[in-house]
């Protein structure tokens, strides 16, 4: 778009750095406090358990990540096979992993879980303000071990044990995930349209921090019996230094 100046110029060009623009589309950061490291052990119905280290994913590893969403969640050629939305959810995951690696996406956060450096959960969402937290997206790479259940929870308690925010808000795309944590924790919504949620415009449901103390706290224990260890030795630190994509 082109208006002439209504006044005369020194200068008809002004030329930009575009580390000058990217001061502008990238937001500046907010001062947010670093997720520390825990584990929880984690059950099937066999009886079989394994240990998950939660920590934050690094910049590097966006890339393995990427890989895995594509062949997983992505190479449906035919839509009409594809289950519980896993095309949507796999392409919106792809999108916010990029969107973090390209410094896209304002003050996100990405967990991952590891059982001996292989990837079994995933959990993201990012920071709107000081007061509310959005939590974007759960996965399990390893089903059967309930580790979707812990890695939400742990997302849950990032917001409000550790960053003292007011509010989590989700969404859901699949009645599974709907299922579990809005109609599995009691969540509220709020009136809808009058508030969305920024995936698609879906209706927003939410947990306050007062909610959280009274309740959800203990939820992780009373329906799964996972429990989260905030000491982590240095032994399952290190085996979990290095992350390695699950083969099957």
């Amino acid at each position: 778009m082109k208006i002439p100046p209504p006044v005369k110029v020194s200068q008809d060009k002004i030329i930009f750095d575009v580390s000058e623009i990217e001061a502008i589309l990238q937001a500046p950061p907010m001062d947010v406090k670093p997720f520390e490291p825990r584990s929880v052990l984690l059950k099937n119905r066999e009886g079989e358990t394994k240990t998950m280290l939660v920590r934050e994913a690094k910049l590097e590893e966006a890339v393995p990540l990427l890989k895995i969403i594509r062949e997983r969640f992505l190479q449906e050629e035919n839509l009409d096979e594809v289950k519980d939305f896993y095309d949507i959810v796999g392409a919106r995951v792809y999108a916010e992993i990029l969107g973090w690696y390209r410094h896209r996406l304002k003050d996100p956060y990405t967990l991952v879980g590891l059982c001996d450096g292989e990837l079994t959960g995933f959990a993201n969402g990012r920071l709107m303000n000081e007061e509310i937290n959005i939590s974007l997206h759960t996965m399990a790479f390893d089903r059967g071990f309930r580790a979707e259940a812990a890695m939400y929870f742990i997302k849950c308690q990032y917001c409000f044990d550790d960053l003292g925010q007011d509010e989590f808000w989700s969404t859901f795309e699949s009645y599974n995930g709907w299922k579990r944590w809005g109609f599995g924790m009691a969540q509220p919504s709020y009136p809808w349209p009058d508030l969305q949620h920024e995936l698609g415009g879906a209706r927003v449901y939410y947990i306050t921090k007062k909610y959280w103390e009274t309740s959800i706290k203990n939820y992780l224990t009373q329906m799964h019996d996972i429990r989260v260890d905030r000491e982590v030795s240095e032994e399952l630190l290190a085996k979990n230094e290095v992350l390695r994509l699950p083969v099957e």
